[in-house]
C-alpha cells in the first residue's frame, strides 16, 4: 500500500508540470502543423503543454479503429511546434491522457528541447514578421505596421504574428519588408487568408504565381490575391464623400465598382513574360481558378469606419451586372434582381457584369472578406488567450438576421474573451461564377458565405449567423492614479 501511495504522489507531483490548454490556443500554436488528411482519420479530443508551453500536446481518437493516441509537439529550429514524439492503439482518452502528460513531464525535465524539436528540413532564415532590420528607418515603416509593434492592446495580433510567421514559406523575398513598408495592406490581407486557408483544412504552399495553392482531400485550387488600394491619379482620384442615403447609393453603383473592377481586371488581363495568364501557372493550372480582393481603398482611424466595412454590396453588383431590389408583398418580402447598365463616374465608364468579361470564364469564383485586418488578428489573439490583463475588446456590428422577410442585419454588441469561438473564416464571402470553365465545388469552402447567380436569381448559402460587419474598441483599463495623470 505504502508504494502505491508513493507512485501516486509521484504521478501527481509529474502533473503539475503539465496544463491543460484550450482548442483555440492549440490551433495557434499549430497553426501550420495539421496536414490536411487528418480531419478524416482523427477526431481530437483534448490539448495540453507544460505551465510554460515549451511542448504542447493533442489527444486524438482514430476514427477507423476507434482507439486513441497522443502526439507530442516541440518547436523546431525555426519556432515551429511539429510532432516530435507520439503513442497509438490506446484504450481510452483518459489512458493517453495519462501517457501524454507524463511525456511532457519527461520532455521538460530530461530531454533536451532543442534537439527533441528538431526535425532536419528546417530553412536557414525562418520568417518573422516582426523583427524590423537595424538600418531600417523609422519613417519608412508603415504606419499601421508601427501601431502593430508599439500599441500595448495589440500585444494578441502580434502573438499571432509570432506564430504565423515561422510557417510562411513565400517566394517572395520582399514580403516581410514590404508588411512591414508600403504594402502592409496588401500582405496583411494574404496572411489573413493563408490563415483562412489552413483553418479550413487545405495544405497551403506559395508559388511565385498565383499567390496560393491549396490542396486537400477534398481537392484543390489556386488563388491570387489583390486588393484596392486608394487611387493616386486619375478620375478616381476624387474621391466622393457621401453624406445622404442617396449619395452613397450612387457611390456604391458606380464609383466603387470602378474600384473593384481595376483590381479584378488587372488581374484578368495580366501575363506575364511567356505569355501566359496566372490560371496558367504554377501548380494549380487546370484546377479551378479563385480571385481574392479587399477593400483598403480608404482605411480607417480617428473614428471613422474603414471603407472595406461598407463597400461589400458594390462588389456582387459589378460581378454579376444586377442590382437587388426589394419589397414587401401581402407582408412577405419579395426579391428580384434586375440587370444595370455601364458604371459612370465623371468621365471615365466601365462595363458591369465581371463573370461576362471575355476571359473570365477561367475565374472560378471572386472571394471577399472585410475582416483581413489588424482587429481580426486581435480578436483570434484575444481568442487564444493572448490578451493583456488591462484590456478589453469590445465587437459591435450586424449579424444575418435569418428572419426570410428581414431587410437588414440584427445589431450586437460583445466582449471578445478567450475561448470566444470566431474562426479565421467567419466573414468569408464566396462568389462563384455561374460561366466558370472550373466551377469551384461549395464544399471548397463549406461553412463560409457562398453566392451564385442562376437564371436571373442571386442565391446565397450561409450557415448560421455569420457577421456581416463589425469593428472592434481596444479598451486600456487604468487605475485612478493613472487616468488622473492621463487626463490632466
Amino acid at each position: 500500500m505504502g508504494e502505491a501511495k508513493a507512485k501516486q504522489r509521484a504521478r501527481a507531483e509529474r502533473e503539475k508540470l503539465s496544463k491543460p490548454i484550450s482548442q483555440s490556443r492549440f490551433n495557434l500554436l499549430a497553426i501550420g502543423t495539421r496536414r490536411s488528411p487528418a480531419p478524416y482519420l482523427y477526431e481530437e479530443v483534448g490539448y495540453w503543454a507544460d505551465t510554460e508551453e515549451r511542448v504542447i500536446g493533442v489527444i486524438a481518437r482514430d476514427v477507423t479503429d476507434d482507439d486513441y493516441y497522443w502526439s507530442l509537439l516541440a518547436r523546431d529550429r525555426n519556432g515551429r511546434f511539429r510532432s516530435a514524439d507520439f503513442d497509438a492503439s490506446l484504450r481510452s482518452a483518459p489512458y493517453a491522457t495519462v501517457a501524454l502528460r507524463e511525456r511532457i513531464a519527461t520532455a521538460v525535465t530530461e530531454d533536451d528541447l532543442a534537439i527533441l524539436g528538431t526535425q532536419g528540413d528546417e530553412s536557414n532564415h525562418a520568417t518573422n514578421l516582426l523583427a524590423v532590420p537595424p538600418d531600417t528607418k523609422d519613417e519608412d515603416l508603415h504606419p499601421n505596421f508601427r501601431l502593430l509593434l508599439d500599441t500595448p492592446g495589440r500585444a494578441p495580433a502580434r502573438a499571432v504574428f509570432r506564430e504565423l510567421g515561422p510557417w510562411l514559406a513565400p517566394s517572395d523575398p520582399h514580403f516581410v519588408k514590404e508588411f512591414q513598408t508600403k504594402q502592409f495592406d496588401q500582405r496583411l490581407w494574404e496572411l489573413y487568408l493563408w490563415a483562412a486557408f489552413r483553418e479550413l483544412g487545405y495544405d497551403v504552399t506559395q508559388p511565385e504565381a498565383p499567390d496560393f495553392h491549396v490542396v486537400s482531400p477534398r481537392g484543390e485550387f489556386a488563388v491570387e490575391a489583390t486588393t484596392c488600394a486608394p487611387s493616386e491619379g486619375g478620375v478616381l482620384a476624387d474621391h466622393p464623400d457621401p453624406q445622404t442615403p442617396d449619395e452613397m447609393k450612387a457611390f456604391l453603383a458606380d464609383y466603387m465598382p470602378m474600384k473593384f473592377g481595376a483590381s479584378l481586371t488587372a488581374k484578368l488581363n495580366k501575363k506575364n513574360a511567356n505569355g501566359e495568364s496566372y490560371w496558367e501557372r504554377g501548380p494549380g493550372a487546370g484546377t479551378p481558378f479563385v480571385l481574392a480582393v479587399a477593400d483598403f481603398h480608404k482605411p480607417g482611424g480617428d473614428g471613422e469606419i474603414g471603407s472595406m466595412t461598407w463597400t461589400q454590396e458594390a462588389l456582387w453588383l459589378y460581378l454579376y451586372g444586377h442590382r437587388i431590389e426589394w419589397e414587401f408583398v401581402d407582408g412577405s418580402l419579395s426579391v428580384r434582381a434586375v440587370k444595370i447598365s455601364d458604371h459612370v463616374y465623371k468621365t471615365k465608364t466601365i462595363e458591369t457584369g465581371f463573370f461576362d468579361l471575355e476571359g473570365a470564364e477561367n475565374i472560378s469564383a471572386v472571394v471577399f472578406s472585410n475582416a483581413g485586418t489588424l482587429a481580426k488578428f486581435d480578436r483570434m489573439g484575444v481568442d487564444a488567450g493572448f490578451a493583456p490583463d488591462d484590456h478589453r475588446y469590445i465587437r459591435m456590428g450586424f449579424r444575418l438576421d435569418p428572419d426570410p422577410n428581414a431587410v437588414i442585419g440584427t445589431p450586437f454588441s460583445e466582449e471578445v474573451v478567450a475561448d470566444y469561438g470566431e474562426s479565421w473564416s467567419d466573414e468569408l464571402q464566396v462568389f462563384h461564377n455561374p460561366r466558370a470553365k472550373y466551377p469551384l465545388p461549395l464544399e471548397a469552402f463549406a461553412g463560409a458565405s457562398q453566392h451564385t447567380f442562376v437564371d436571373g436569381k442571386l442565391i446565397s448559402y450561409s450557415v448560421g449567423t455569420p457577421v456581416l460587419s463589425s469593428q472592434t474598441i481596444i479598451m486600456h483599463l487604468v487605475g485612478d492614479e493613472e487616468l488622473k495623470e492621463a487626463t490632466v
